[in-house]
Parts: structure tokens; C-alpha cells; sequence
């Protein structure tokens, strides 16, 4: 008997995907890339836990498409990052898969020729061969969960991981993230609903049993302890924004409710800035303001930024790609980078320590 008549009747193909393992052994890890993860994840967790006074920022691109730019970019964030260092942790936003709200590119690791030729296992190396410059470089990065199966090929090299405003009430991502290694950052929902996020973050914290790979690339029951470094990010929604001094509080309020700690990052772009990335260094000194005043729950902000300011379309020629500019959503220039990290450094500096813990 035969299921060629009912089995895949709309899959073209299944192509070989090497395996986590196979991946890993090509490109380890150094002593000096462990130990920056490590110390990674450890500091965040401390910022959450309020032994570290500091507050983490995810400051980059929206997305990875040219390693060489992105390099350039880790390169003068890893100065800035010494120069801020006792007031902000950065954290750079290495972001290589886009969930689309219709088509378009999928990210760096979907079809990183940006032709849709879909090599998504030279993709996949590519990536993880950048995340070990970075590590290499002293910067610990931060992304999106999006694939459930990317984090076993380059969860080892992250500090730090969102779950995207479409996919904090997913179960298969809200399963995933309880058994990821780092702090995870949930965004509430695209309709601004922050009873979402806070359910994601219930519900990672529990332990749970799902279907996965293993190292080897086999379906494997994964089995999860719980991950108790959730915390929520508000982003806005529905073309509104939710930085501000109420929203922040009634945040507070149904985290409070939930019986959960009351760790909020503020995500300066998207809905905040009305997707327009001029206005985020507003939403970054409003959050620095409400600290300033005495805010407890404000622990981070997410930054989108890149060498050049806005944003471009993908040319058919990608000779004519704008170098350090991003394909998806737009930034805000290196420079306006520096200068609002800058001046939140400045500010918050003899602020932060005297926050209650």
C-alpha cells in the first residue's frame, strides 16, 4: 500500500539539513566565546534578580543580512559598550529570522543570498559563524526565537532572547522558551495586549514536554525544567504605544496580580516610535526620565539601529545595496545610536545606584 496519493501532496522536496552536532563541530566554541555567554547570561540574570544595578540594552539591526556590516557595527558597539559599561550593559540585537505579516525576506538563515534560493543550511553556519566573531569580538548577542529548531544550532552563542509580539501566545514557543538557556523577553501582543506576554511568562516558567531534535538531528521528546527569567517587553500595538508612565504602571499592576517580578524592558521602536525610527531616542529619554523619578520596574530597552539611517528595499542587483542599511524595518543612524546611549549613561550613572533592590 501506497500514501503517495494523500502523503505531502504539497511538499516539493525534502533536502538534507546537517545537524546541530555536525554544525557545532564545524565551527566550536573558544574558551574566550564560552566564557562571554556565560558571563553574558549571568549579568542579565542579575539585572532581572536586581544584584546588578545596571540596565541591559538590545541595541543593533533589525536584521542581519551583510556579516561585514554587521561586524563593522559589533565593532564600535563593543567600544561604546566599554565606554558605558557601569551604567548599561549592552547587548547586541543579532536578529538573523523575520516573521512576516504576509511575504517577504525571511531573515539572514531562511535565504541568506537574498534570492530566494533558500540555502537554509549555509544559512544556518553563516549565522553561527557570525555569532562567534561577535563572541570573539566580547559582545554578548541577543535574538528572536522564531524557528523552533534554530536554537540547537545556535542557542550556545546567545545571551539573550525575545519572543516576537506574533509568537508570545504561540505554545510552541512559549514550550520552547522554557527550556532555553537564557533570560527571554516577552513582547506583548501586536494588538498592544499585555495579558499575552504575561501568560507566556506564566506558562514558560512551568516545565514541559514537546517534540524537538536532538543534537544528532533526531526527533527527540524535549523535556523542560522551567525557565524563571521571563520577563515582559513592552513594544505597543495597534499603532498606539505603551512607554509611558501609565501604561508602565498598569504593567506593573497585572505583573504584580500574576504574582511576578516586576522586570519591564521598554522596546523603543515599533509601535513606541510609530515605526519611525527618528523618534525612538524619545522613547529611550522618556524611559530614562521615568527611572530618574524613581521608577523600580524599568530593567532594559530595545534600540533598532544601524549604520545608516531608514531603510531600503532588496534590489534585484545586490551590488546596489546601501552599505549598513537595513532591508526591514528602519533604524536610527550610529551616530543618534551613540548619542542617546550617551546621554541615558549619563543620566542614569549616579541614578542607578542608589535603586532599591
Amino acid at each position: 500500500m501506497t500514501t503517495l496519493d494523500i502523503d505531502n501532496i504539497n511538499v516539493s522536496a525534502f533536502d538534507a539539513m546537517p545537524s546541530p552536532e555536525e554544525i557545532q563541530a564545524r565551527l566550536p566554541l573558544s574558551p574566550r566565546a564560552v566564557n562571554l555567554v556565560k558571563c553574558g547570561r549571568e549579568i542579565l540574570r542579575n539585572i532581572l534578580d536586581r544584584s546588578d544595578q545596571r540596565l541591559f540594552v538590545v541595541v543593533g539591526p533589525c536584521s542581519i543580512h551583510d556579516p561585514v556590516a554587521g561586524l563593522d557595527y559589533a565593532r564600535r558597539l563593543k567600544a561604546l559598550a566599554d565606554e558605558v559599561g557601569d551604567t548599561l550593559y549592552l547587548v547586541m540585537r543579532v536578529y538573523f529570522e523575520k516573521p512576516r505579516t504576509t511575504t517577504g525576506w525571511k531573515g539572514y538563515i531562511n535565504d541568506p543570498d537574498m534570492d530566494d534560493s533558500f540555502r537554509v543550511d549555509r544559512g544556518m553556519q553563516q549565522a553561527r559563524e557570525f555569532l562567534l566573531e561577535l563572541a570573539e569580538l566580547g559582545l554578548p548577542a541577543g535574538t528572536e526565537a522564531l524557528d523552533p529548531i534554530a536554537p540547537q544550532y545556535l542557542g550556545d552563542l546567545i545571551s539573550w532572547t525575545a519572543i516576537g509580539a506574533r509568537t508570545t501566545e504561540s505554545q510552541t514557543h512559549r514550550e520552547i522558551s522554557s527550556g532555553l538557556s537564557t533570560p527571554v523577553g516577552f513582547k506583548n501582543g501586536t494588538n498592544g495586549d499585555v495579558a499575552i506576554a504575561i501568560n507566556a511568562i506564566l506558562s514558560a516558567s512551568r516545565p514541559h514536554s514537546f517534540l524537538g531534535i536532538n543534537g544528532q538531528g533526531r526527533t527527540a521528546i524535549v523535556r523542560t525544567r522551567g525557565n524563571r527569567y521571563g520577563h515582559l517587553v513592552l513594544r505597543g500595538g495597534d499603532g498606539r504605544p505603551n512607554y509611558d508612565t501609565v501604561s508602565v504602571q498598569m504593567a506593573e499592576q497585572a505583573l504584580r496580580k500574576a504574582a511576578l517580578p516586576c522586570n519591564i524592558v521598554i522596546d523603543c521602536s515599533h509601535a513606541n516610535s510609530y515605526k519611525k525610527p527618528e523618534l525612538q531616542p524619545l522613547v529611550m529619554a522618556d524611559v530614562v526620565n521615568q527611572v530618574r523619578l524613581g521608577n523600580q520596574s524599568l530593567v532594559g530597552m530595545m534600540v533598532e539601529s544601524n549604520l545608516v539611517a531608514g531603510n531600503q528595499p532588496i534590489p534585484e542587483d545586490l551590488s546596489q545595496l546601501k552599505y549598513g542599511c537595513s532591508v526591514t524595518d528602519a533604524c536610527v543612524d550610529w551616530q543618534s545610536t551613540e548619542e542617546m546611549i550617551r546621554d541615558a549613561a549619563r543620566l542614569l550613572r549616579t541614578v542607578l545606584p542608589t535603586r532599591a533592590r
